[in-house]
């Protein structure tokens, strides 16, 4: 989305200008930087941000980080708009996420002549898809980088999981290196699956989430009045000795057992409610396509087992250094 390889071009060995590469870096690096103040905003209070100068200095720094996002992802639109414009009609465009939600509810959209002509809705407009896609990539890239790094970290700690994963892959691939992943692998990958899971429980990569209450309500014994905002402490409902049996260990195999579930709402990975997260089936087939389809190939260890994992945490528990060792299997 934000990188030097986003157009449409025939070209695959195209070079690239060194600086698109370095305003890629940069955009990454702003996305990063985001999703870390974001607490800014949520916690500190405006009087705060605009009359106490630490507060301010920083308030203002992440507005312009946003500015500058904004404005980067403007241009990619608008150059997007303008590569479809010079694609002859006879040339499909690319099935991508962009050029989709640009082309949408327009003659070049793929569904455009299955859709009724009253109940056609308008194209969407710049700022409507910059929404979209930035919501895409804080939701949907920074999150499954980081639970990646850890199921890493944690295979690499439990060595039996790692041997019963490989007994997985291997099974379903039957050691071919390069098959494309299929519909019916992903629905056959049960034990990847667990391993997202279980990752994903005992150590959250959204470690909160915030919800307003509609009318007052008693919780924790404590009367709160309507509009008040909580937080939801998902790392504590998910090490809650009342919802898991020994929530403390990494077990995918809980996952496993047959007839298993959750109690309600004691593994909110994806959030709840109205506002649970709209991606999390692809969110799913991702984490369990890429933990497959690395380790089908490789073997991945730590360069230091003693090594603490090193995080970052805002809204997002993010990865900030892993020290890997990477071979090829056998």
């Amino acid at each position: 989305m934000a990188g030097y390889f986003n157009e449409i071009s025939d070209d695959e060995k195209a070079e690239r200008p060194s600086a698109l590469v370095d305003e890629t870096v940069k955009f990454v690096h702003a996305i990063r930087k985001y999703i870390l103040g974001l607490l800014m905003f949520q916690f500190v209070s405006p009087f705060l941000r605009h009359y106490f100068p630490y507060f301010k200095n920083k308030s203002d720094d992440y507005i312009q980080n946003i500015k500058f996002i904004n404005q980067r992802m403007d241009t990619i639109i608008k150059r997007r708009r303008q590569e479809i414009e010079n694609t002859p009609l006879d040339k499909p465009l690319p099935n991508d996420m962009l050029t989709s939600i640009i082309t949408a509810n327009t003659f070049r959209d793929v569904n455009y002549n299955k859709i009724d002509e009253k109940e056609a809705m308008r194209p969407m407009t710049d700022p409507e898809i910059r929404g979209i896609i930035f919501d895409g990539i804080i939701a949907g890239t920074d999150t499954t980088a980081n639970l990646i790094s850890f199921i890493v970290y944690y295979l690499a700690h439990h060595p039996d999981v790692k041997r019963k994963m490989f007994d997985e892959v291997d099974r379903i691939f039957q050691d071919d290196k390069t098959r494309p992943i299929t519909e019916s692998d992903v629905h056959n990958l049960k034990y990847c699956e667990a391993i997202v899971k279980e990752v994903a429980r005992i150590f959250s990569v959204v470690n909160s989430f915030p919800r307003s209450l509609e009318k007052p309500d008693e919780i924790g014994g404590y009367q709160w009045p309507a509009d008040t905002m909580l937080r939801i402490n998902i790392d504590a409902i998910h090490h809650n000795e009342e919802y898991w049996e020994e929530p403390n260990k990494f077990n995918p195999d809980r996952w496993m057992v047959e007839g298993f579930e959750p109690k309600k709402n004691s593994f909110i990975m994806f959030g709840g409610g109205l506002r649970v997260c709209p991606g999390r089936k692809l969110a799913m087939i991702e984490l369990i396509c890429l933990t497959a389809l690395i380790f089908r190939k490789y073997d991945i260890d730590l360069i230091d087992k003693k090594a603490p994992l090193k995080t970052e945490s805002a809204t997002v528990t993010a990865c900030t250094e892993l020290l890997v060792d990477i071979k090829l299997r056998n």
